[in-house]
């Protein structure tokens, strides 16, 4: 009996299924209402523009008249999106593959830093400075001004350091007083013989441009030469104040030196020397004959005012290496995290069985690290197909067009001056072409990996 009553009191299977279903139908509610300012907003910021985006691709640059696909035909004919499509390709292959690597050494020597956490904080700091501000941190470090670009200051002194520099770049000998410019841009005399005295005159420097030491060349242009030399004075052939006689030594007039002068007969360098603080030289044990006296090039060349970072062929790589600087610490960072949780005791087996650290670290660290490497990798050939920043900073206005990567192209034909939205769109949509295999990718290899 009681077995009974209980059973006649339980509610009913069917009350219990709608119980449930209406249970069900008021999770999805509350959740959807969670879930719909989200949704909104990926729909009013995300595809919403992706949809508009699409549709005036298909439009002309006014908007008005439909084309169909010719803003994809134009695109593809068009020299600067070309250019845009090989720099995007050097990025997408170069960046990662650099990033990854550095990221990987990075990693695996700062585990074996005492101060690992300060090193890893320094690499990752650039990661808080904006692309902004990196743009024109590397666009004064580029500056072809070695003055003012550090990178050209430190180029220009390695270089000074082992070739030199001359020391009378603006030098130059007056028209009519006996020194001819050969077409290498050297000067030469007509004729001297053993026994004579010869005074090469120049002008074009400034009197505090003179090295240290210099003397008055006065004294050295009046001394006899023996029979078997040549002497000769190298002066600066203009007086502070005016005065004197051109194409003869004054006596306020100085000398230059540390010039270059060598003899020359029949086309060949017989004897070399270099000029005393008065400017004077002098050639010994010549034989008889007639000499030319010749002031080489190289005295007057332009100081060397380093590489052309920003030009035509360096833009590129330049932008590349501003880029590497800001996302090598993230790249250590991440590939770190996986690196930390690698069995420890796998490496401690191949330590016993004798190997040494690069087989651990290429046959064991590196193919453990596969999984992780390709997402950092893939993360980052996301990141630079959309590099835009640095790219519109750094690349001067008459290079922009060699610099240009997709995104700068799409943003300079709609925005730029081109104002045709319509090809802009269409470059738009390549480039989300181009980068949803890569994110789909990505997602796959997170959903693996939580499984």
């Amino acid at each position: 009996m009681t077995a009974t009553l209980l059973k006649e009191a339980s509610p009913p299977p069917v009350a219990a299924a709608s119980r449930k279903r209406r249970a069900r139908r008021r999770g999805r509610v509350i959740a959807l209402a969670f879930v719909f300012p989200a949704l909104l907003l990926l729909g009013a910021l995300v595809v919403y523009p992706v949809l508009f985006s699409v549709g005036r691709s298909f439009f002309d640059a006014s908007g008005t008249r439909f084309v169909g696909a010719d803003n994809y035909s134009a695109m593809f004919r068009d020299p600067a999106t070309l250019k845009a499509i090989r720099n995007t390709t050097i990025w997408v292959v170069i960046a990662p593959t650099l990033l990854t690597g550095l990221g990987l050494v990075l990693a695996v020597l700062v585990e074996k830093v005492r101060w690992a956490t300060a090193f890893k904080l320094l690499l990752f700091m650039p990661m808080a400075v904006s692309f902004l501000a990196a743009g024109i941190i590397f666009r004064l470090a580029y500056d072809e001004d070695p003055d003012k670009g550090v990178l050209n200051a430190a180029v220009v002194s390695v270089h000074d350091a082992f070739k030199g520099t001359s020391s009378y770049p603006t030098a130059r000998a007056r028209e009519g007083q006996g020194l001819a410019k050969g077409a290498d841009g050297s000067y030469g005399t007509t004729a001297a013989s053993p026994g004579h005295t010869v005074g090469l005159g120049l002008i074009g420097v400034l009197a505090q441009d003179l090295p240290q030491g210099a003397r008055p060349a006065y004294a050295a242009a009046t001394q006899k030469a023996a029979a078997d030399e040549v002497r000769g004075v190298v002066y600066l052939d203009f007086t502070r104040g005016g005065g004197g006689e051109q194409g003869k030594v004054d006596r306020q007039e100085s000398g230059l030196p540390e010039m270059k002068v060598e003899a020359v007969r029949d086309g060949k360098t017989v004897a070399s020397t270099t000029t005393a603080a008065d400017g004077s030289f002098r050639f010994q044990d010549l034989g008889s004959g007639s000499y030319t006296v010749r002031l080489p090039a190289s005295n007057f060349a332009p100081p060397y005012e380093g590489i052309s970072w920003l030009g035509p062929a360096l833009v590129t790589p330049a932008i590349i290496g501003a880029y590497l600087w800001i996302w090598t610490g993230f790249a250590m960072v991440l590939i770190g995290a996986g690196l930390a949780a690698l069995p420890r005791d796998a490496l401690e087996a191949a330590r016993m069985d004798g190997a040494n650290e690069w087989q651990i670290f290429r046959r064991i660290t590196v193919p453990l690290l596969a999984p992780v490497l390709t997402v950092v990798f893939v993360t980052l050939v996301i990141n630079v197909m959309k590099v835009f920043d640095l790219v519109y900073i750094i690349a001067p206005g008459p290079v922009q067009e060699d610099a240009t990567v997709l995104a700068t192209q799409m943003w300079l034909v709609s925005f730029g001056g081109g104002n045709n939205q319509g090809l802009g769109s269409a470059l738009g949509v390549l480039l989300l072409l181009l980068v949803i295999p890569a994110m789909v990718f990505n997602v796959r290899r997170f959903r693996g990996s939580q499984r």
